[in-house]
């Protein structure tokens, strides 16, 4: 299993917003695992947190704009690329305003920022979702359209056509996230001519200048445009290069416009919050295709994990009988609660019960319509974790494992006399000291019927 990454140490940038033309300085900090991607804004009231979840998403004009409780990021999109292309899973990005920094136009100083930082593994295994099936979202108003499709790593095409002579038709590919920092970072954000005028008419891009956007020009600019063009941009010449591009600015890949198009795509998909293992072909893509897709491919993932089953051998050999259980557990009849462990690492335990109708607490709970407690399946469940932390001392018969703490505990089914319980617990963290933190699922029929995180500490018989 692949682990999780987060930075060495922190690291600031500062810079302008695009839009708002504000000065911002942006902190990366390392942010423990399963944390995901977070904006925290430090300029507000009690420094409030913004996941990178495209359920946030409130805009899409001019850049991917997410708002919760009120609390605005805008345009994180290049960031959350240079995040992603850096092949991190957790990371803290600290904001004294609502915009990030627009550098560049591209990904290039946070991917040299990140790097300057330093990477670095983590204990907790990557959550990657496997696409088995081609899953696709079209806007039918611009005939825009993005798919994702089985492959054996995260890949990504982008096609690009604005219908103007001066971009023409272009296409981009990402083979292997690998080359990202190469490929992809450094390709710089861009706008058309009869965009840039109507943007700066409504006194937007304040942050812009020309070494921060590639400007076609698609239309003859007159001579009103032009005065506007130098004073916005405080420069006393403008002109047009013979590719149809403003000058100060060098293209840096004759597909540059589709490079940056690809840079979008994965930023906008980095809301959907886990990896995904599969290849992406956008056709026309924009910020609105974009996160409309991250969040129906978001809802396919949660409702998948949530159904999501494990399957097991149940007819091969035990890891361990009840006698073994018996010799590890101080626990006995009638409140041992397993009867096999079937699978199990460092990280890792799987136990089973078979819930029969000689049960001691089917007398008195529902004898009519018997249920087994959902307080012993929860207890089931810290059984078998109590293996997985027991089993890390040399002399488990001379311990005794005590609960500490039972958090966001659901009951989705009830178990009934004839079902077998399948138990998971996953460490959430590295047990220190004895004491071992879990999530824990139990299974029956096909179903997830209990979920918990569950805390409990080993300490030596007196």
């Amino acid at each position: 299993m692949v682990k999780q990454k987060t930075i060495k140490n922190e690291i600031s940038l500062t810079g302008v917003g695009l839009h708002t033309g504000k000065e911002v300085t942006m902190t990366f900090k390392p942010a423990p695992v399963n944390n995901g991607f977070t904006f925290v804004r430090v300029d507000l009231q009690g420094q409030p947190v913004i996941e990178a979840d495209a359920n946030y998403v409130v805009n899409t004009q001019r850049g991917t704009n997410l708002e919760k409780l009120g609390v605005k990021i805008q345009t994180p999109e290049h960031v959350l690329a240079a995040v992603v292309g850096c092949d991190l899973d957790n990371i803290i990005i600290e904001l004294n305003a609502s915009e990030l920094p627009i550098m560049d136009g591209s990904s290039k100083y946070f991917v040299e920022a990140i790097e300057k930082a330093g990477i670095e593994e983590q204990e907790a295994s990557r959550n990657v979702y496997v696409v088995k099936e081609v899953i696709s979202f079209t806007d039918e108003a611009t005939g825009s359209e993005i798919l994702v499709m089985p492959s054996d790593e995260y890949q990504v095409t982008t096609m690009v056509d604005f219908g103007t002579k001066v971009l023409g038709t272009q296409n981009a590919t990402l083979k292997s996230l690998s080359d990202f920092k190469t490929e992809i970072a450094s390709s710089r954000t861009f706008s058309f001519l009869h965009e840039l005028e109507s943007l700066l008419e409504h006194g937007l891009i304040k942050g812009g200048d020309l070494n921060n956007a590639i400007v076609y020009v698609d239309k003859e600019i007159s001579e009103s445009t032009m005065e506007n063009l130098k004073k916005a941009f405080g420069k006393d010449e403008i002109s047009v290069k013979p590719n149809g591009v403003l000058d100060n600015l060098t293209l840096h890949y004759p597909n540059e416009a589709a490079r940056h198009k690809l840079l979008d795509v994965i930023g906008d998909l980095s809301l959907i919050g886990v990896r995904i293992q599969g290849k992406i072909i956008a056709n026309k893509p924009g910020h609105f295709v974009n996160t409309q897709f991250a969040k129906k491919l978001a809802k396919i993932i949660k409702i998948e994990q949530r159904n999501h089953v494990p399957t097991y051998d149940l007819h091969q050999e035990p890891l361990m009988d009840i006698h073994k259980i018996m010799a590890m557990l101080p626990h006995r009849p009638p409140f041992l609660l397993i009867d096999r462990i079937i699978e199990m690492s460092d990280r890792h335990v799987v136990g089973l019960k078979n819930v029969t109708m000689n049960e001691n607490f089917f007398v008195g709970h529902f004898p009519e319509a018997p249920v087994m407690p959902g307080v012993l399946i929860v207890e089931a469940m810290a059984q078998t974790g109590g293996i997985l932390v027991l089993s890390t001392v040399p002399d488990p018969e001379n311990y005794l494992t005590y609960f500490m703490k039972i958090d966001n505990v659901k009951f989705k089914h009830k178990v009934l006399p004839g079902d077998t319980l399948i138990f998971k617990c996953e460490l959430i963290s590295p047990i220190r000291r004895g004491i071992c933190h879990m999530q824990a699922n139990a299974y029956a029929n096909g179903k997830l019927v209990t979920e918990a995180e569950l805390m409990a500490q080993i300490a030596r018989k007196q």
